[in-house]
């Protein structure tokens, strides 16, 4: 069966539910993008999830939640006496607000195990990872799971990468931008904010970010920008994919996850860039309709 690889880190999200209480879920940007590349495959697909979790009762539930929604998690490995992170969502003017709890989040360990990621990785027709998933880990860390993504590349996965910087959980800039730009080195399809990255690397548009990504070595950019049109660039064409207008935003929790998970999983099946795109911002404006970062499958009809 063909195979869809997704690793990082899952955690504990708590979310407004509206009346002032917090609703529990487990969440994180890697595991949202697998949740919906599971929503948009064909059953024939696996999906699995890569991460590390500890051996107490909320990892436990993390398990069998992504189980019951048909995520593998065969190469979830567990951790004595460590938790995973946790966060809270709150809304305010219109946005929304992160804090986090993640010093002792058992994810952070999972490139101590020889040889575990390569593992894991080996036989995907499709890796994906982000740039949290690089942050969260300690320097020679990132450097074994950018090394066991290279190897599957070479054995014939189609790696993509979600940069999502986010500057507080690295050491310093300059640490950020030249890991990233390494894990883009070794990837296929780059799938940038453009926020974020005018942000970190001065980029003036969206076709700069995209024509910085494919001279680093990418062959497909989509450059996502909120409710904007989005811009995706190869080395052979370009062009601009507006959502359709309309779409209500109660959360934009999970919006770009739910992005890349369906344009990725599109793409596996052979539709064209542009279409996928579509196809991503249809899936979006439904997520953003709804509270948390995963919306149950049923509801993405």
């Amino acid at each position: 069966m063909p195979r869809f690889v997704s690793v990082g880190e899952c955690m504990v999200e708590m979310s407004e539910d509206g009346s002032g209480l917090y609703r529990l879920g487990y969440a994180g940007d890697t595991l949202n993008t697998a949740w919906y590349a599971r929503a948009r495959l064909p059953q024939d697909w696996d999906v699995d999830y890569v991460t590390a979790l500890g051996d107490d009762l909320y990892s436990q539930q993390m398990v069998e939640f992504m189980a019951d929604a048909g995520i593998g998690t065969g190469h979830i490995q567990k951790v004595e006496g460590r938790r995973p992170g946790l966060y809270l969502i709150h809304q305010e003017a219109g946005d929304r607000h992160f804090t986090y709890w993640r010093g002792q989040s058992a994810a952070r360990l999972m490139a101590e195990t020889p040889g575990a990621l390569q593992q894991a990785v080996a036989g995907a027709d499709v890796v994906y990872f982000s740039g949290i998933s690089l942050a969260i880990l300690p320097p020679r860390g990132r450097g074994k799971l950018i090394e066991a993504i290279h190897l599957a590349r070479q054995a014939g996965a189609r790696v993509a990468f979600d940069p999502n910087e986010r500057p507080a959980l690295w050491t310093s800039p300059r640490v950020m931008c030249s890991t990233i730009a390494a894990a883009a080195i070794v990837a296929d399809v780059v799938l940038p904010t453009f926020p974020d990255e005018a942000a970190v690397f001065g980029d003036a548009s969206p076709q700069a970010v995209a024509e910085r990504y494919l001279s680093w070595g990418a062959e497909e950019v989509v450059v996502k920008n909120g409710g904007e049109p989005a811009y995706v660039a190869s080395r052979e064409a370009a062009g601009w994919v507006a959502p359709k207008p309309g779409a209500v935003s109660v959360d934009p929790t999970g919006a770009g996850d739910s992005f890349n998970g369906a344009y990725l999983a599109a793409r596996a099946q052979g539709v064209a860039p542009l279409e996928a795109a579509a196809m991503a911002h249809a899936t979006a404006a439904i997520v953003i309709g709804h509270r948390g970062a995963l919306v149950p499958h049923t509801l993405l009809d």
